[in-house]
């Protein structure tokens, strides 16, 4: 594809591209359309990265960012990729991932100013990004450009504090209230249904965005999840640990236990240890049919079992937690203290086969001790 470069390539190519991602909503699409907007996608990756045998210039890259950006084609570019012939999709995920790092010669460290766009000008753009997953098609594209987004802390912040419809502005970062509770309608939450009813590849490529999300941002996480604590468990218990997909309910699993465990949530961890609907949903996956689901439940499991105290050092901090917190709620104790013989007839039997594995081993131990020892629940 050298050849492209024998003339100058042109920079201006946003405006006409633009134009042509506009025609794609106006059926019917000519075939012509998806041709041209295709050779434009190509050329302007080109000029982003250049080829082996020519180098990319840093005067027409700069130009052509400006331009991408003054003619909004990030966000057009977003909200159609699912319309795209497939390789204009991925010369798309290129142009995207290019211009989101992208910084000019010379330029002071700070953001790239795509992103600083985005974050304040343009959060739709991230938006479009996220509803990529409501069609198979651009899932994987807008997947690998979103994880990249996820890295700067705005963005994780812009989809979860996300409240705005289909046809609404987002909120762009100075617009966010870290304090406000969320109905449950932005897009943060379609990735619930995204993640159990999509196709395979949608709800494998999804699930790890929306993991990116929750766990590469600690305090902002720790905080949005201390807040909204009900409707978001209440969400993700019935949607994601409940799925009927193994692969959903399993990784669904594993991730609560992660979050449960970890020290930046540690306030969310002890309210959830206090509900006695954790607890049955905790015994419940015990009993699955699925090893890999019991094992992974036992993580959760033993989070009840973990002593609370405050900020815990690391080794105690991966300790169990269900029982042996001398705080439980009235309604944990007479669960457990129901339940005692039946855990103490269970847990010796549970998963025995996992005789190379002495972490489980000690742990489940630990917990069969705890049962032995409660006593009646307190007022």
């Amino acid at each position: 594809m050298a050849f492209l470069f024998r003339t100058k390539p042109k920079s201006d190519l946003a405006k006409p591209a633009k134009e042509l991602v506009t025609r794609l909503w106006q059926p019917p699409v000519l075939q012509k359309t998806e041709e041209e907007l295709a050779k434009l996608l190509a050329q302007m990756k080109l000029i982003l990265q250049g080829t082996q045998e020519t180098e990319s210039s840093p005067e027409q890259i700069s130009h052509l960012v400006t331009s991408i950006l003054q003619e909004d084609l990030l966000y057009f570019l977003a909200r159609s990729i699912h319309m795209l012939p497939f390789e204009s999709r991925k010369d798309t995920q290129t142009i995207f991932s290019y211009v989101l790092r992208f910084k000019p010669p010379n330029a002071p460290a700070s953001e790239p100013p795509a992103l600083a766009h985005i974050i304040n000008q343009r959060p739709e753009v991230i938006i479009e990004l996220c509803r990529g997953y409501e069609h198979r098609e651009s899932a994987m594209p807008c997947g690998v450009v979103l994880r990249e987004a996820l890295k700067h802390e705005a963005i994780a912040a812009i989809i979860l504090h996300d409240e705005s419809g289909a046809n609404r502005p987002a909120a762009n970062i100075n617009q966010i209230d870290p304090d406000a509770k969320q109905s449950g309608e932005g897009v943060f939450w379609g990735f619930f249904p995204w993640i159990d009813g999509g196709a395979f590849e949608v709800s494998t490529d999804a699930f790890t965005t929306f993991r990116d999300i929750l766990t590469k941002h600690k305090h902002l996480v720790s905080q949005y999840l201390s807040i909204n604590f009900d409707i978001f468990f209440q969400r993700y218990n019935a949607v994601l640990v409940q799925s009927s997909s193994y692969v959903t309910k399993r990784q669904s699993i594993k991730l609560l236990g992660e979050l449960l465990l970890d020290r930046a949530n540690y306030n969310t961890m002890t309210e959830y240890v206090d509900r006695g609907e954790h607890l049955k949903l905790c015994m419940n996956l015990l009993k699955d049919d699925r090893k890999m689901v019991q094992y992974e439940g036992f993580h959760v499991f033993k989070v009840k079992f973990r002593p609370r105290v405050p900020r815990p050092s690391l080794l105690t901090f991966q300790m169990e937690v269900f029982v042996a917190n001398p705080h439980k709620s009235v309604a944990v104790q007479r669960i457990l203290v129901n339940n005692r013989e039946r855990l103490l007839n269970f847990l010796p039997k549970f998963l025995e086969d996992r005789t190379d594995d002495d972490q489980f081993t000690d742990e489940k131990s630990f917990l069969i001790r705890q049962i032995e020892t409660m006593g009646p629940p307190t007022a």
